[in-house]
């Protein structure tokens, strides 16, 4: 792999997280000569909608022609595309990512995955059935174990989040954990007219707990047109693996 040109890498996080998750990745990252930006998006704020969190990103991005590399952590594979569809970036980067499929929320996606009790409990009805049987093929988005948990308990936090951090570590983010209260995530059709047509890449963390390595692999090879880039780790590759996380996402 060879080194790419000096970027700016947008940094977005995932859910219950904040600016603060890639405290340990930056300093790899501009160590190199690399400019980083982060934000922390309006999760506390329960009518959050996917495009407002897009904004909030947009509003953080330089307003220069600067080489601009949109890097999203699981729940930010929902945004990071609706933000390469209004502003110009190069690259976007999915990390143990949810993906994006135009006029269809997450639940939408996986539904089919779910028992008729569990979506009866969250209200759910597709408005048209029809249009979600493309999905009833792929793999389970989620690894079974973590569906349902209650992820603002600290235990579940420590088990599915942060089971291959150091201590420390582990115990610095649950510190710093934030109140997700929007679900736009998971329950909004996503406002995406098409995915952009800008370069992509998925690294799949192998030792997730939360997202499906093997639809990952399924979902970066059918959606984004690329074969996902393995990364042994956990959910969170930016805390319990900060350097080679940063080595792969400045390498061809």
């Amino acid at each position: 792999m060879h080194a790419i040109n000096m970027s700016v890498f947008c940094l977005v996080h995932g859910a219950f997280q904040g600016t603060w998750c890639w405290d340990l990745l930056i300093p790899y990252l501009e160590a190199q000569g690399h400019k980083t930006i982060a934000m922390d998006l309006p999760i506390e704020n329960a009518s959050a909608t996917l495009s407002q969190f897009a904004d909030a990103v947009i509003q953080a991005l330089p307003k220069t022609d600067d080489d601009i590399v949109l890097v999203g952590h699981s729940m930010a594979g929902t945004i990071i595309p609706l933000v390469a569809q209004a502003v110009n970036v190069r690259q976007l980067v999915f990390i143990a990512a949810l993906l994006p499929y135009p006029g269809t929320s997450t639940l939408d996606q996986f539904s089919h995955h779910l028992d008729s009790d569990t979506l009866k409990s969250l209200n759910y009805q597709p408005k048209d059935p029809r249009k979600l049987e493309q999905f009833h093929d792929e793999p389970n988005m989620y690894e079974p174990a973590s569906v349902g948990k209650d992820f603002s308990d600290e235990a579940v936090l420590k088990d599915f989040f942060y089971d291959d951090c150091p201590l420390e570590v582990t115990q610095w983010a649950i510190s710093n954990s934030r109140s997700q209260q929007s679900l736009a995530y998971i329950f909004e059709p996503n406002p995406l007219k098409a995915l952009p047509k800008v370069e992509r890449k998925y690294i799949v963390c192998t030792n997730d707990r939360i997202i499906s390595s093997t639809w990952s692999r399924y979902a970066a090879r059918k959606r984004l047109g690329v074969e996902a880039i393995e990364l042994a780790s956990g959910h969170c590759p930016h805390l319990s693996h900060p350097g080679l996380l940063a080595s792969v996402l400045t390498s061809d």
